[in-house]
């Protein structure tokens, strides 16, 4: 496909960007489960009650939000929300299970939870690279997890609250993050920031399209305003300032794509090269 410019990291969204809805959802399920967390609600009504905001709003927002990122091109969102979305539908099985008088198997859950710190860890590394406050945002998750596999192999119930405060402490952070994306655009403020990176990426050298910019853009005017093709020699002086093989270079690849037709020391756009440059005027 031939580019008139650089494109975006994600690319175009397809879709309005379904990141706040999916941490909204983490919110509630969070805030269903905080109860239970503090060792209230432990009724068979409080465990149904809780699982069915845990699989509506925790596994049905996230779920949601992770396929929209994954539409969006959002390989990382797409990712986190789609594997926070299936945890979620388990904790609302497990919920309902213990409403029903059956015990989850601790051993199986314990193997998931290691598998969860190990993912979650690198994924908050990750989100480093986006900004502080994404990054707490793994980290607070990062320690629930580490609670609990210490809880698990030590046999004891002691990180109970501190699991109990993090789940608070993670709703009140996906709330923060979607009310940055909802309410910053709509009020023209920063109100809710999102922090800087707290890592440095690879740098990567810029993509220079200005060269095949200009050619298309010359071609297409002339096109526009004479119906003709234009003079190989008349292009080159018109855009000598860009550099003579440049030119050249890239005369040579918009003519093996399609582009451009060269002609008998003339060269025109394609029908082909008229549609780039229009969509690429509309976009």
């Amino acid at each position: 496909m031939v580019q008139l410019a650089p494109v975006s990291l994600h690319g175009k969204e397809v879709v309005a960007d379904p990141t706040p809805m999916g941490l909204l959802g983490l919110a509630i399920g969070c805030a269903a489960l905080t109860p239970i967390a503090f060792g209230r609600s432990l009724t068979p009504a409080g465990l149904e009650t809780a699982a069915l905001f845990c699989l509506l709003f925790g596994a049905g927002c996230q779920l949601f939000a992770g396929l929209l990122n994954l539409v969006n091109r959002n390989l990382y969102g797409g990712t986190l929300f789609l594997t926070f979305a299936f945890n979620w539908v388990v904790n609302a099985w497990a919920l309902h299970s213990l409403a029903k008088g059956f015990v989850p198997d601790p051993t199986v859950i314990f193997a998931t939870e290691a598998c969860f710190l190990v993912v979650f860890v690198l994924i908050s590394w990750g989100f480093g690279h986006f900004s502080s406050l994404l990054f707490l945002f793994l980290l607070d998750i990062d320690l629930l997890y580490v609670f609990k596999v210490a809880g698990h192999l030590l046999e004891t119930r002691a990180f109970a609250i501190p699991i109990a405060l993090l789940t608070v402490g993670l709703a009140v952070i996906a709330l923060w993050i979607a009310f940055a994306l909802l309410l910053n655009p709509v009020t023209g403020r920063r109100i809710f920031t999102l922090g800087t990176p707290l890592f440095r990426s690879a740098a990567k050298p810029p993509v220079d399209l200005s060269v095949r910019t200009a050619l298309v853009a010359t071609l297409y005017g002339q096109w526009r305003d004479a119906g003709s093709p234009l003079a190989q020699a008349d292009l080159l002086a018109r855009l000598a300032a860009l550099g003579e093989p440049r030119l050249r270079a890239e005369l040579a690849y918009l003519s093996a794509q399609g582009v451009v037709e060269p002609g008998d020391g003339t060269v025109r756009l394609s029908p082909a090269g008229i549609d780039l440059w229009e969509k690429h005027v509309a976009s």
